[in-house]
């Protein structure tokens, strides 16, 4: 609980200059009169100003914005200011401080896991949910775009490849934002599937998946190749093709030449011929 003392002429003053002095709205506090103004004695001797206590009763988000203090200050985070934007529906915490980009954790799973204790705190004693959202950096913005890009990306890519594309698991946030961004891309449509942590979208055609292609150039090293003496078929058994003929042995044998190589005598001599003049 806040509280100051505020002092004026009058009552109406005194009330400005405390929720001055607490740095929020009149309709947010409450106030007590400690003492009624008095005039003075022939306007000279004596007198006094109103004395009014202003005090402003800790409601959800100042619950919770002092439960988050305290969680900040045992992971060794200091100096951290917490601006609190109130809604219809809750209020929005921003953070600000130095080297608290850590707070954020891997994809936002530390500032998820305090925004949900934060919640938590903040509607302990109420009546009415009121909804706790944790910002730092603006964060959640990038996020939203991030998602949202994500989303149709990989809309397109499962009607380009006729086939269902399942994401990572997300929370309930994330999941609604990814839904939403894929009804923008005509006839791509996606669900959930999953339990607890596991749960994620699944991306896929309205008209459902196409038939995986089987086959092609870079799977034909795979087929069994038949023996050398069948051919292929596409259905019975395959022919046999007929085997080469075996050569007869005789023919086989390299022929011999049954001509004898002729003598000296037999052949002419071939020489120097001298003419006899």
């Amino acid at each position: 609980m806040k509280e100051a003392i505020g002092i004026g002429d009058t009552v109406e003053l005194a009330k400005e200059d405390g929720c001055k002095k607490l740095g929020v709205n009149s309709y947010d506090t409450k106030f007590e009169i400690l003492q009624m103004p008095t005039k003075k004695t022939f306007g000279l001797f004596g007198g006094s100003p109103a004395k009014v206590r202003v005090y402003v009763e800790d409601g959800p988000a100042e619950t919770a914005e002092g439960y988050l203090q305290n969680v900040l200050t045992c992971m060794g985070v200091g100096n951290v200011h917490v601006d609190i934007q109130k809604n219809e529906s809750g209020a929005l915490l921003n953070l600000t401080g130095d080297d608290i980009g850590f707070v954020i954790g891997h994809r936002g799973e530390t500032l998820d896991a305090l925004q949900y204790l934060t919640g938590l705190v903040a509607n302990h004693a109420g009546h009415e949910y009121y909804r706790i959202a944790l910002d730092i950096g603006n964060y959640r913005e990038k996020r939203r775009q991030t998602l949202e890009s994500l989303g149709k990306k990989m809309a397109e890519k499962s009607l380009r490849l006729g086939r269902n594309v399942s994401l990572e698991p997300m929370n309930p946030y994330e999941r609604r934002i990814i839904h939403t961004s894929v009804q923008t891309v005509e006839g791509a449509k996606s669900w959930s599937e999953g339990e607890d942590l596991e749960r994620h979208v699944v991306i896929g055609p309205v008209a459902g998946e196409r038939n995986p292609r089987r086959g092609g150039k870079y799977n034909n090293r795979y087929h069994r190749q038949p023996p050398y003496n069948q051919k292929k078929t596409y259905g019975g058994k395959a022919d046999k093709l007929p085997l080469p003929a075996e050569k007869n042995s005789a023919s086989s044998q390299p022929q011999q030449n049954d001509e004898k190589p002729k003598s000296e005598g037999e052949g002419p001599l071939y020489g120097r011929v001298d003419i006899k003049k």
